[in-house]
């Protein structure tokens, strides 16, 4: 019998294995590391800072600073990050009524104020202005034309105004945009609606996927915008599977990005040559399971790993549903995933619809089984099938699989990446 914890939500799940060697438990590369490491760290990379930077920076009149940061979907060690960044600014005398923070909350949902100070902390939240985006509002932003592609660039005005703009941010594998982080939650937390789609189109390119950066075309436009935009510069951490600080980097967003995303495939990629019948996935509790919208991606992480026609059985709480109305009104109507498939290649492109795009892909290359806290009438109005266990799986997919299937367990999904090489450009 071999036992298994399986992260859901706040808590775990565990699971028990008749047969210990036919499932394989796939864990991403484990650093532990205790408080005063994860504030060294940061502290270390705020006193390196990575490429070449104008010593003038600080030194306007009245300089003011702009300070992006993720919202609540993404899991920021805020509390060790905030501190140390303001105290340097301190250092440049910078004064707090300078200091703007901006929630990159892209095309996700407005935060509350408890939820601010969530984010923040009490103290931060009390003593500092702060902005929660909205790509909708364009008399909130500014136009600066368009990139290379053609991507019209929309971003929050009062971030690009100030003097000195930041992101602050982690670097892990993105199941399209290749790498998270670095001006990305500018580009895509602070853009204009216009400028989120435009970019998202390129989620068809072959080379938009998890793992590369150099040839991916979406971070390619995401780089030029951060330029054009002109952002300075990016305090960016790299995490373990437990959201611990195992790296940290500050400087130049490019060579932050850089530096970051060697240190996050030495955490993440795994080399593994199996393919799976059967995979169990988790995006590692929350609040990466908040909603389906974003434990989607521990989806596309499990899929690398499995055979064609491999079964996926998603553990995610999704206690706040699916997470997007687009997303989810995209099935209504339609009988099958091919549909969904059909309707997207005929219409423009909108950001929603897109994820349902890609889990009809997933679908059509595997079957989804999902545990979750969800309504099963919604999830099975996704061509998803709702269980409550493991054993239920097993019990529907009997005749799928060999007398002895291979399968494997990632409780940390999001954060585990099958090995993926790429030469730089």
């Amino acid at each position: 019998m071999k036992e298994i914890n399986i992260p859901y939500g706040q808590t775990f799940i565990t699971y028990e294995f008749e047969r210990d060697n036919s499932v394989n438990l796939i864990l991403p590369k484990e650093n532990t590391v205790d408080s005063v490491q994860e504030a060294d760290f940061v502290k270390k990379a705020l006193n390196n800072c990575l490429g070449m930077i104008d010593k003038n920076l600080f030194k306007a009149s009245e300089c003011t600073v702009s300070i992006a940061l993720n919202d609540l979907t993404r899991p920021m060690p805020n509390h060790f990050l905030l501190p140390l960044l303001l105290k340097k600014l301190e250092n440049e005398n910078i004064s707090p009524e300078n200091i703007t923070f901006f929630i990159s909350t892209g095309m996700h949902k407005k935060l509350t104020n408890v939820e601010i100070i969530d984010l923040l902390s009490p103290e931060i939240a009390n003593k500092y202005r702060t902005i929660v985006h909205n790509c909708e509002n364009e008399e909130k932003l500014t136009y600066l034309g368009k990139s290379t592609i053609g991507t019209p660039i929309y971003v929050n005005s009062e971030y690009y105004e100030n003097d000195v703009k930041i992101v602050v941010g982690h670097i892990e594998p993105h199941h399209f945009m290749g790498f998270s982080g670095g001006v990305k939650s500018a580009v895509i937390g602070l853009g204009g609606r216009k400028t989120i789609e435009s970019n998202h189109r390129l989620i068809l390119d072959p080379h938009a996927k998890a793992g590369l950066y150099y040839s991916n075309p979406m971070r390619k436009d995401i780089e030029e915008i951060g330029k054009t935009i002109g952002i300075d510069l990016a305090l960016n951490v790299v995490m373990n599977s437990q959201k611990k600080i195992i790296n940290a980097f500050y400087g130049n967003p490019i060579q932050v990005m850089i530096a970051g995303i060697e240190a996050s495939k030495l955490a993440c990629q795994i080399d593994s040559e199996k393919t799976y019948d059967l995979i169990i996935a988790s995006p590692g509790g929350y609040p990466k399971d908040i909603n389906l919208y974003q434990s989607q991606k521990a989806i596309t992480h499990a899929c690398a790993f499995l055979k064609k026609k491999g079964v996926v059985v998603l553990v995610a709480e999704c206690k706040d549903g699916v997470g997007n109305r687009l997303f989810e009104e995209y099935f209504l109507n339609k009988n099958n995933y091919q549909e969904v498939i059909e309707a997207f290649n005929k219409e423009e492109f909108r950001i929603g619809p897109h994820k349902a795009y890609q889990l009809a892909l997933q679908l059509n290359d595997h079957p989804i089984f999902l545990i979750s806290g969800m309504d099963p009438r919604i999830v099975k109005n996704m061509f998803i099938t709702p269980v409550n266990d493991i054993n239920e799986v097993f019990s529907l997919t009997k005749d799928l699989f060999p007398v002895n299937p291979k399968i494997a367990v990632l409780p940390y999904a999001t954060h585990t990446m099958h090995t993926i090489r790429e030469g730089k450009k």
